[in-house]
């Protein structure tokens, strides 16, 4: 007898509350404000300290009924063996680094990181952590900065702002051969386009404000664990968190260190309103990923525009990578002007698109990015990074395609 086909990506996720099991009958999983947690028997209490209790709170710093559901909603789109979930997108970085981290440690970076990644960099260089940043679209590069130190290799599946694609399958092999961690930011496309495991990540990294939540309501992040590494190699574990199964050990310092010690706690409202929005994350990136696509192809052809990077645009210097890997190319994309001291007339001629800071919004969003996000770097990382003054960022809303087309089309 044939077995059953599992659901689809989509339905499972739709569906996933009422398979975790929801008090009362009810189809979303509620919201637990509490912040202490009591037991019936003391030893109860300790077993939760201790880790001998599986499943019970002790205060909400460190998770609470809520934030375990999406981790768990998490885990399974990613199809790994665990999740921690944070405040922010930029507090799950940070807690993996410094958590996993010490002075004297080697990470190797892709160059192309968001504007405040590269800054927490920059930071962990200050703290004594050694910190290699090269183009990671060549393995080759990769592999030249590795050192008997290294103890991770870090990227973005798809660079914000530039699209610069990864070359994640070579990565992923020389991680393996080597035994480094590989850790992957998979923000933009979400583990519905493109699965990071699939290349050999180790750690996978959300900053769940954006595609999964999707409607620009929520603050959130979360540090998904694949399976694929072998903590039992890495040096950095505490001798207190060497215990049970090792798949864990990684996940269990990352919560332990990062919510208890450093207090990045997703709230549970946020929480919520995450794992709600994550319902029409298929069909979000749908209608997005489609209208980038045809936005791209206009903007391409207008004789005013001079360059639009997307990833699947057959121009992409990673369209091949895209093609192979990526179901679709997801949301984000940027483009410069011929004339660049137009940046700012054509961005106000633009009556759709918001002039704001942030991603992956219901609404389609713009902004100028050398004198804003990126001002900060400086000229020689901008040109380090292959920011043009003159480079715009845009990211796609659920507007009706033709309407984009049309607003785009007046205001150059």
């Amino acid at each position: 007898m044939t077995a059953p086909t599992p659901p689809s990506f989509t339905t499972q996720l739709v569906h996933s509350d009422r398979h975790f099991g929801v008090e009362h009958g009810g189809v979303h999983k509620p919201i637990h404000t509490s912040v202490q947690y009591g037991f019936d028997k003391v030893e109860d209490l300790i077993g939760v300290f201790q880790g001998t209790l599986k499943g019970g709170y002790n205060y909400a710093r460190q998770g609470t009924p809520t934030t375990a559901a999406l981790e768990a909603k998490l885990t399974k789109m990613e199809q790994g063996v665990g999740c921690v979930s944070f405040a922010t997108g930029m507090a799950a970085i940070t807690a993996l680094f410094m958590t996993l981290l010490r002075a004297g440690d080697h990470i190797v970076s892709s160059k192309f990181v968001f504007g405040n990644t590269n800054s927490l960099l920059g930071t962990m260089s200050d703290l004594g952590v050694q910190v290699s940043k090269v183009d990671a679209t060549a393995v080759a590069h990769v592999e030249a900065a590795l050192q008997p130190n290294t103890r991770l290799v870090f990227v973005e599946t798809l660079a914000n702002p530039g699209t610069q694609i990864p070359d994640l399958e070579a990565i992923g092999a020389l991680c393996k051969a080597k035994g480094i961690l590989f850790v992957v930011d998979n923000t933009i496309l979400s583990p519905h386009l493109f699965r990071p495991a699939t290349v050999g990540a180790g750690l996978v990294i959300h900053s769940l404000t954006k595609t999964i939540a999707g409607h620009g309501n929520a603050l959130g992040g979360a540090v998904i664990d694949t399976g694929l590494f072998d903590w039992s190699c890495y040096p950095n574990i505490a001798q207190a968190y060497r215990t049970g199964d090792a798949r864990q050990w990684g996940l269990v310092q990352i919560r332990k260190k990062g919510l208890r010690d450093m207090g990045a706690t997703l709230s549970a409202q946020h929480a919520h309103l995450i794992s709600t929005g994550a319902e029409t994350l298929t069909l979000r990136l749908a209608q997005t990923s489609a209208t980038a696509l045809a936005l791209a192809q206009f903007l391409e052809q207008h004789p005013a525009v001079a360059k639009v990077h997307y990833p699947m645009l057959p121009s992409h210097p990673q369209h091949a990578i895209a093609k192979k890997h990526f179901k679709a190319g997801s949301w984000l994309m940027s483009f410069e002007l011929r004339d660049t001291s137009r940046c700012n007339e054509v961005i106000n001629r633009l009556k759709l698109p918001i002039a704001a800071t942030g991603l992956a919004d219901n609404r389609s969003l713009i902004i100028p990015v050398a004198p804003t996000i990126f001002w900060e770097a400086g000229a020689a990382v901008r040109a380090d990074m292959r920011i043009d003054d003159g480079l715009i960022r845009l990211s796609v809303g659920l507007e009706e395609c033709a309407d984009l087309v049309a607003d785009f089309e007046q205001a150059l």
